[in-house]
Protein backbone atom coordinates (compact mmCIF):
# COMPACT_ATOMS: atom_id res chain seq x y z
CA UNK A 1 0.00 0.00 0.00
CA UNK A 2 1.75 3.70 -1.15
CA UNK A 3 1.30 6.61 1.10
CA UNK A 4 -1.04 8.19 -1.12
CA UNK A 5 -3.28 5.24 -1.36
CA UNK A 6 -3.12 4.98 2.69
CA UNK A 7 -3.77 8.98 2.49
CA UNK A 8 -6.40 8.91 0.16
CA UNK A 9 -8.13 6.16 1.85
CA UNK A 10 -8.40 7.69 5.20
CA UNK A 11 -9.21 11.13 3.78
CA UNK A 12 -12.81 8.98 2.73
CA UNK A 13 -13.04 7.36 5.52
CA UNK A 14 -13.07 10.68 7.12
CA UNK A 15 -15.44 12.35 4.77
CA UNK A 16 -18.02 9.20 5.02
CA UNK A 17 -17.77 9.32 8.85
CA UNK A 18 -18.62 13.04 8.43
CA UNK A 19 -21.92 12.93 6.38
CA UNK A 20 -22.90 10.44 8.47
CA UNK A 21 -22.44 12.59 11.58
CA UNK A 22 -24.21 15.54 9.72
CA UNK A 23 -26.99 14.13 7.96
CA UNK A 24 -28.17 12.16 11.88
CA UNK A 25 -27.06 14.47 14.25
CA UNK A 26 -30.24 13.81 16.42
CA UNK A 27 -30.04 9.86 16.19
CA UNK A 28 -26.81 9.96 17.23
CA UNK A 29 -27.23 12.30 20.33
CA UNK A 30 -29.95 9.75 21.25
CA UNK A 31 -27.89 6.91 20.59
CA UNK A 32 -25.45 8.52 23.09
CA UNK A 33 -27.87 9.27 25.46
CA UNK A 34 -29.33 5.58 25.77
CA UNK A 35 -26.29 4.17 24.70
CA UNK A 36 -27.37 2.17 21.74
CA UNK A 37 -25.30 4.75 19.07
CA UNK A 38 -24.70 1.36 17.21
CA UNK A 39 -27.62 -0.14 16.77
CA UNK A 40 -29.07 3.11 15.81
CA UNK A 41 -27.15 4.28 13.50
CA UNK A 42 -26.45 0.71 11.97
CA UNK A 43 -28.19 1.21 8.88
CA UNK A 44 -25.82 4.01 8.20
CA UNK A 45 -23.08 2.91 9.13
CA UNK A 46 -23.28 -0.49 6.89
CA UNK A 47 -24.27 1.72 3.63
CA UNK A 48 -21.01 3.74 4.97
CA UNK A 49 -18.77 1.03 5.07
CA UNK A 50 -20.40 -0.67 1.79
CA UNK A 51 -19.33 2.99 0.18
CA UNK A 52 -16.05 2.76 1.38
CA UNK A 53 -15.34 -0.91 0.85
CA UNK A 54 -16.34 -0.38 -2.62
CA UNK A 55 -13.70 2.86 -3.18
CA UNK A 56 -10.42 1.09 -1.95
CA UNK A 57 -8.33 -1.08 -2.53
CA UNK A 58 -8.64 -4.85 -1.13
CA UNK A 59 -5.16 -4.66 0.89
CA UNK A 60 -6.33 -1.33 2.15
CA UNK A 61 -9.77 -2.61 3.63
CA UNK A 62 -8.73 -5.94 5.36
CA UNK A 63 -5.36 -4.68 6.54
CA UNK A 64 -6.38 -0.94 7.97
CA UNK A 65 -9.15 0.18 10.25
CA UNK A 66 -9.60 3.54 8.89
CA UNK A 67 -13.19 3.68 8.59
CA UNK A 68 -13.55 2.36 12.25
CA UNK A 69 -11.35 4.74 13.50
CA UNK A 70 -13.30 7.65 11.19
CA UNK A 71 -16.44 6.47 13.12
CA UNK A 72 -15.09 6.87 16.93
CA UNK A 73 -13.33 10.25 16.02
CA UNK A 74 -15.92 11.77 14.05
CA UNK A 75 -19.12 10.71 15.53
CA UNK A 76 -18.17 9.74 18.94
CA UNK A 77 -15.94 11.60 20.04
CA UNK A 78 -17.75 14.25 17.92
CA UNK A 79 -20.62 13.91 20.84
CA UNK A 80 -18.59 13.60 23.93
CA UNK A 81 -20.39 16.57 25.18
CA UNK A 82 -24.14 14.59 25.31
CA UNK A 83 -24.47 13.45 28.71
CA UNK A 84 -23.87 9.14 28.72
CA UNK A 85 -23.90 6.53 31.12
CA UNK A 86 -20.82 5.44 29.09
CA UNK A 87 -18.89 8.50 29.95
Amino acid sequence: MTDEERTKALRLARAIASDISLYNEQKIIKGVEQDNLFDVLKEELDEGRDLYRSRVSPEVYTTTNFFDRAVVDIIVRGKAHVRSKIW
